[in-house]
C-alpha cells in the first residue's frame, strides 16, 4: 500500500485509495464512463483537476502571514484559507498554547514542522454554576469568574433533573458581564443548581463537525495531561472529529491528554497513518461509535489506557502494522456491533490486561464483535497474573485466527493464549503459535 501523498492532490489522497477498494469490491461496477479529463465544474466536488498550486498561508510565533502563538492566529488561519476554497495552512516551529479547540473547516490542509510545531492548552479549572439556567437559555453565571475569559472554550456538566444521568456540553463564552457569559449556542439542557452544574476549561486541542476532506499532518499535539481534568473520549481528545468524512492523520503526535489521542464519532473513511498517540489517559485511537472503513496503519500506540479501541458499530474497518506497546488495559478492545473488521501484522506488547479483547454485549438480538479477522499479529507478555493474550466473551461469533505468534516470556502464572467463551461460536483458529502460556487455549464450550 503507497504511503506517499501528492502533495497537489492532497484534498484528493485522503479516501481515494479506499474509493478503489470499495469500487474493485463492488458487486455492480459502474456503466458510466470515467471521467479522464477533470474540469472545475461548479457544485461538483467529485473530480477535481490536479492543479500545481494552491493557496497556503504561514503562520508562526515570530514570523509568517500571520503571528501569534493562540488558537486565534490558527483559527484566524484555517478560515481564510477554507474561505478560497482550499489549500494548506503552514504551522512554523514554535508552541502555540491554546484557550480553545481550533475548529476546522472543510477542504483544508493543516501541516506542521513536526516536534517543533507543538499545540498545547492551558490548565483547567473547574468552577460551579450559581444561577439557574433553563434549557432554552444561551448564558450561565458562575460562582466565581476565575481565569475564564471571553473567547474560551468549555465543557458543561449537571445531572440531569429527570432520568440522573450526567448532560455533557461543550460551549465558547462570546459575552461577559461580571461573572455571567453569553455562550455560542443556546443550552437545550437544564442547568438546574439541584444538578450541581460545573464549568470546566476542557476542549479539544483539534475539532470539527459536519466538515470533509481535511488532512493535518506533521504536527505534534500535547494535552498537558498534568494540569487538566479529564474529558471522555465521546467528547473530546487531542483530536476529535463528529459527523466527518475523508480526514487523514499522517504523522501527528498527540500525547499527554487527559482523555483520548485520536477520538473520531460517526465518521467515515478516516486514515491514521505513520502517528505516535502515547502517554494518554485514555484511548489511543478511538474510531467512535458508527464510523465506517476507518484505516489505521503504521501506528505507534503506547501507554495509553487501551491502544486501539473500536466502539459501537464500527465497520470495515482495517488496522495494520501498528505497534502498541505498554497500554495499561488492553492492546486492542472491539466489541458491540463492530463487524467486519480486519487486524493484520500488528504488535501488541506488554498489554496490562488482554492484548486483544472482544467485549460482551450486554443487550441486543446480536450485538458482538461477529465476522472479525485476526491475522498475523505478534501478541507478547500480558502484565496482570490472570491475563489473557486473546480473549473472546459473549456470544461473538464467526472470527478467524490466523497465523498470530501468542508468546510469554515471563512465568506463566495463570495466563491464557487465548479464550473461547461458553457462548462463542464458530471461531476458527488456524496455524497460531502459542507459547509460555499457562493454558495455550482454553475452550469453554461445550462440546
Amino acid at each position: 500500500m503507497a504511503r506517499h501523498i501528492n502533495r497537489r492532490a492532497f484534498l484528493n489522497t485522503s479516501c481515494s485509495g479506499i474509493a478503489a477498494a470499495l469500487a474493485a469490491n463492488n458487486l455492480f461496477a459502474d456503466p458510466r464512463p470515467p471521467v479522464r479529463h477533470p474540469r472545475a465544474t461548479d457544485g461538483d466536488n467529485r473530480h477535481e483537476p490536479n492543479w500545481d498550486e494552491r493557496f497556503t498561508l504561514t503562520v508562526g510565533t515570530k514570523n509568517g502571514d500571520l503571528v501569534g502563538n493562540s488558537d486565534r492566529v490558527l483559527q484566524a488561519a484555517v478560515d481564510y484559507v477554507a474561505r478560497l476554497g482550499g489549500g494548506t495552512v503552514n504551522v512554523l516551529p514554535g508552541i502555540y498554547t491554546l484557550r480553545n479547540s481550533v475548529f476546522l473547516p472543510s477542504n483544508i490542509r493543516l501541516l506542521g514542522s513536526g516536534a517543533d510545531s507543538i499545540l498545547t492548552k492551558i490548565p483547567s479549572e473547574s468552577v460551579k454554576l450559581s444561577e439557574e439556567s433553563d434549557w432554552y437559555d444561551q448564558e450561565i453565571t458562575l460562582s466565581k469568574s476565575a481565569g475564564f475569559r471571553v473567547g474560551d472554550g468549555v465543557v458543561l456538566k449537571t445531572q440531569n433533573p429527570h432520568n440522573g444521568a450526567t448532560d455533557v456540553l461543550k460551549r465558547t463564552l462570546v459575552a461577559r458581564q461580571g461573572n455571567r457569559f453569553k455562550l455560542n449556542d443556546g443550552l437545550r439542557k437544564n442547568f438546574w443548581l439541584s444538578g450541581e452544574p460545573t464549568c470546566s476549561s476542557l476542549f479539544p486541542l483539534l475539532t470539527s463537525e459536519y466538515t470533509n476532506d481535511v488532512v493535518i499532518e506533521n504536527i505534534t499535539l500535547d494535552g498537558n495531561a498534568q494540569n487538566n481534568a479529564n474529558l471522555n473520549g465521546n467528547y473530546g481528545g487531542g483530536i476529535f472529529l463528529q459527523d466527518c468524512n475523508r480526514y487523514t492523520f499522517r504523522k501527528v503526535e498527540s500525547r499527554n491528554y487527559n482523555g483520548d489521542g485520536f477520538s473520531f464519532q460517526i465518521c467515515h473513511d478516516v486514515i491514521v497513518d505513520n502517528c505516535y498517540s502515547h502517554d494518554n489517559a485514555d484511548l489511543g485511537v478511538h474510531p467512535g461509535s458508527g464510523s465506517q472503513r476507518p484505516l489505521i496503519v503504521n501506528n505507534r500506540l503506547e501507554r495509553n489506557g487501551i491502544g486501539i479501541f473500536w466502539c459501537w458499530g464500527v465497520k470495515y474497518g482495517h488496522a495494520e502494522k501498528n505497534r502498541l506497546v505498554g497500554n495499561r488495559n488492553y492492546g486492542i478492545s472491539i466489541g458491540h456491533n463492530d463487524t467486519d473488521n480486519v487486524m493484520v501484522d500488528n504488535d501488541v506488547i506488554d498489554s496490562g490486561k488482554v492484548g486483544i479483547l472482544f467485549r460482551d454485549a450486554s443487550r441486543g438480538k446480536d450485538f458482538w464483535a461477529n465476522r472479525n479477522r485476526i491475522e498475523n499479529n505478534r501478541i507478547h507478555n500480558i502484565g496482570a497474573n490472570d491475563g489473557i493474550a486473546i480473549d473472546i466473551q459473549g456470544q461473538t461469533k464467526d472470527l478467524q485466527i490466523l497465523g498470530n505468534q501468542l508468546k510469554e516470556i515471563q512465568k506463566p502464572m495463570n495466563r491464557i493464549g487465548i479464550r473461547i467463551g461458553a457462548n462463542a461460536s464458530r471461531i476458527e483458529l488456524a496455524n497460531n503459535s502459542i507459547q509460555g502460556f499457562s493454558k495455550p487455549i482454553d475452550d469453554r464450550r461445550s462440546v
